[in-house]
Order: C-alpha cells, then structure tokens, then sequence
C-alpha cells in the first residue's frame, strides 16, 4: 500500500540519558506506522555531550561516541546526516525525547533557557513553521520548539522547573496528563509529556500515539 504521508524523525542518539528515549523513538515510529506513514530518520554527525553508563546512572569519562552511529541502533542502520533532511520532501517532523535532545539537539541540559539549538535543528523547525508543516515533540523535545519558535505553547506534562524555563524562552507551558497532548493550532506543533511524567509504560505509549495522531490530521490537511 502506498503511504500517504513522508514524515522526517529527528534522533539524538540512544539511551534515555544521553540520546534519544528508546521506547518514545520506538512508539513514535510504531504509531507512524499505523498510519502508513513513510518514515525517514535523521541524526546529527556529531559526538554526545558526553557518555552515559546507563547501568550506573554515571558518565563513562573516558568514552566518546557520535550521534549519528548511537541513532543508527535505533534506525536499523537507516538513518541520514540531519544536513540533509530537505523540508520539502516532507509531510511533518518529529522529534522523540529522551536527554539527547536537552545535550545534543541542544544545550538546554547545561543552560537552561540560555540555551541554543543545534543549528540545524533550528533550521528544520523554522523551515517546517515556515511552510506550515506540523511539528510533534514529545517529552522533554518541546524546549527545542519552545526556544527556535518563540512564540509557540507546548507541553512538557507538569514539571514546574521545566516549564517556568520554557516560559522564560518567551514561550508558554499548558500542563497535561500523560495520556493528553497539547495543540498549537496557529504553529501546527503537536506535544505530549511521555516520560516527563511517573506513568506506566502503555499510558506514555497511548498519549505519544495521540501525538502521531494530531500530527497525521494536522499533514492531512495540508495535502
């Protein structure tokens, strides 16, 4: 079957502390493709900010490792240089969370509302709201709307720290449940808060497949 939709996933790498979400990568993609979306995946070439020892919960300080090859896990080995995701090839981004966004997309885990964004992610989601194409970011990938889109309301489910920084950004935060997504109608960016929130494994899955599913109708009514 034909898909009717060609819809850019946007990594940072693998693992919840230092790259992307596993199982918010792994839903945004099973939800995409329920939709019959075709899907392509786009990391930056980069090294990490630094290394996670995910079975410690401490920096391995002595290991480096890139981007790109740590999201190609996570891809199956299909994943491309974020320099060439062209916009117009596509229906909607998305970006899965995880820390990697808060490290590697951007700096926000070290500066906060200071923040700057990788500069091809701020090309990407400028280009995106420029042509009016929708944009989802789930858990803690909203800071990276919030900071390139000034302007644009999002959620990152109820963290007060987090949000007060968003606000700061010159954004606005709407608390939601896990299960719940936020809708900027006038920017077309789609939010959920998944593991922002203390929440069983099913319900960040269902609110990120809300997340998919707001960005689907949002592309349909563009093509």
């Amino acid at each position: 079957m034909q898909s009717n939709y060609h819809i850019a996933v946007v990594l940072s790498g693998c693992g919840v502390y230092d790259g992307s979400e596993v199982h918010e990568a792994s839903a945004c993609l099973v939800h995409l493709s329920r939709e019959n979306a075709k899907v392509s995946m786009f990391a930056p070439d980069i090294n990490q900010m630094h290394v996670i020892d995910h079975s410690k919960g401490s920096e391995s300080t002595n290991e480096k490792r890139n981007v790109l090859v740590e999201s190609a896990r996570i891809a199956r080995g299909e994943v491309s240089p974020i320099e060439k995701l062209n916009t117009a090839d596509f229906n909607a981004v998305v970006f899965p969370g995880g820390f990697g966004a808060a490290k590697n997309l951007s700096t926000f885990a070290v500066d906060g509302a200071k923040c700057s964004v990788n500069k091809e992610v701020d090309r990407i989601l400028r280009e995106f709201h420029a042509s009016q194409l929708p944009i989802g970011l789930c858990c803690i990938s909203p800071v990276l709307a919030a900071k390139a889109l000034k302007g644009c309301s999002v959620t990152i489910g109820t963290d007060a720290n987090t949000a007060q920084a968003i606000t700061d950004m010159g954004s606005t935060h709407v608390n939601t449940e896990v299960d719940e997504v936020h809708v900027d109608p006038d920017r077309k960016i789609v939010t959920t808060g998944a593991f922002m929130h203390d929440a069983p494994i099913h319900k960040i899955f269902d609110g990120i497949g809300k997340m998919i599913g707001e960005v689907i109708k949002l592309a349909n009514k563009q093509s």
